[in-house]
């Protein structure tokens, strides 16, 4: 059987409650940097096959697509209330924390307005999929689910223009949080969109 014969299966790892399916986001991580390192070239943290960084905490949901355990595609979710750190930097997630200026070699200008700190509102960062059809939308699709079902009102994204687009197409209403901005990575930006019902959702 080949790879393309094994169905793709979409789990919402949450920790510290599924540390049984640690497996699974190890997977994700090498997946990540295969993606962001190795394609993309991008200047992240990476050691022994993996690509993680400091948001990549034990208080983090994980929305991971793989084929019989390898990940194929997947995203991180954050809650915008939670920060970790001591000392000096004390970090929450990764829009506000560009926006505070606690990253080097991202942007500032992200969003017009600080971003918000509230339970009801979370992150979405570290989206990657394979080109598998219709992959990218399903991964989207399990986050939103998740997050309507944990009682959250609003997820943040951050990510090219293009991400944007393919969340209208699914049904979401972005609202950008400020202009375009790039750095060495390339351009993107920071938008936000109201979690829909499940009911709602495709």
């Amino acid at each position: 059987m080949s790879d393309s014969d094994i169905p793709v299966r979409i789990e919402v790892v949450v920790l510290p409650r599924d540390m049984h399916r640690f497996d699974l986001v190890a997977s994700f991580f090498r997946l990540r940097k295969q993606i962001f390192v190795d394609r993309m070239a991008w200047p992240l943290h990476h050691a022994d096959g993996i690509e993680f960084e400091q948001y990549d905490t034990f208080d983090t949901a994980y929305v991971i697509a793989h084929r019989d355990g390898r990940a194929v595609g997947g995203a991180r979710l954050k809650r915008t209330d939670h920060c970790f750190g001591g000392g000096k930097v004390v970090y929450s997630y990764m829009i506000r924390d560009a926006h505070l200026g606690l990253l080097p070699g991202m942007p500032r200008n992200l969003c017009h307005d600080e971003p918000p700190v509230d339970q009801r509102a979370w992150e979405l960062t570290r989206f990657a999929a394979l080109p598998v059809p219709g992959l990218a939308e399903q991964i989207l699709e399990a986050a939103n689910q998740h997050l309507h079902a944990v009682g959250a009102s609003e997820c943040l994204f951050l990510g090219p223009p293009a991400f944007l687009r393919m969340a209208s197409r699914l049904g979401w209403t972005p609202r950008p949080l400020g202009d375009l901005v790039g750095n060495a990575d390339g351009r993107f930006l920071a938008f936000s969109c109201a979690v829909r019902p499940a009911e709602a959702a495709c």
